[in-house]
């Protein structure tokens, strides 16, 4: 059966003769970019590279000027906290942020935490200002890093700060230990 269909489609094919090329396209050579293509890249380029930040710049509630900030999460000890807030540890760090802008601070305040947890710095001060001046809301800025302090998964508690330190227009902020400070803590602490 094969063979008839192999010479019932040679019969067909008979008188059918195979088509010139009258211009061979060069498939090897280089090709100018379309329109489309130049489009596209200049798309590319502009687009903003990944940011790492993911500290948000969406809808903030607002605080008062001389509200005292406080923020601790699960697991934080009272006498931790209660020391941090009293101002009994060393400021290791201090970050300034009065007069900047929001963009500004934000990256600051990440990059800031980031080096802090990085080099083992456990206990900071932030400088934001009360801003009762500030437009278009009072206290924006102080608003905002309350913020983003509660987003940045090191940060285990922050609270106002003692008058001897800026009081409402500054917060303390303790941060969690860095790889090599848990392997020493366990170490220490490990039964022999």
């Amino acid at each position: 059966m094969a063979n008839d269909d192999l010479e019932l489609f040679l019969q067909e094919m008979a008188d059918v003769k195979p088509l010139k090329a009258d211009v061979l396209s060069d498939i090897n050579g280089e090709h100018a970019p379309t329109m489309a293509q130049l489009a596209r890249r200049k798309a590319a380029e502009l687009e903003p590279e990944y940011d790492a930040n993911y500290l948000s710049m969406e809808y903030v509630d607002l605080v008062a000027p001389d509200e005292v900030l406080a923020y601790k999460k699960d697991g934080v000890q009272e006498g931790v906290y209660k020391n941090l807030r009293l101002g009994k540890y060393q400021v290791d760090a201090t970050l300034m942020l009065l007069g900047k802008n929001l963009t500004d601070a934000r990256r600051s305040l990440f990059e800031f935490v980031a080096d802090c947890h990085q080099r083992g710095i456990r206990t900071l001060l932030i400088h934001h200002g009360m801003g009762r001046d500030s437009k278009p809301h009072p206290a924006i800025l102080k608003s905002y890093c309350f913020k983003w302090l509660q987003q940045i998964p090191e940060v285990l508690a922050c609270h106002s700060a003692q008058k001897i330190h800026g009081s409402s227009a500054a917060t303390y902020v303790l941060l969690q230990k860095n790889a090599e400070q848990k392997r020493e803590n366990r170490e220490r602490h490990q039964k022999r």
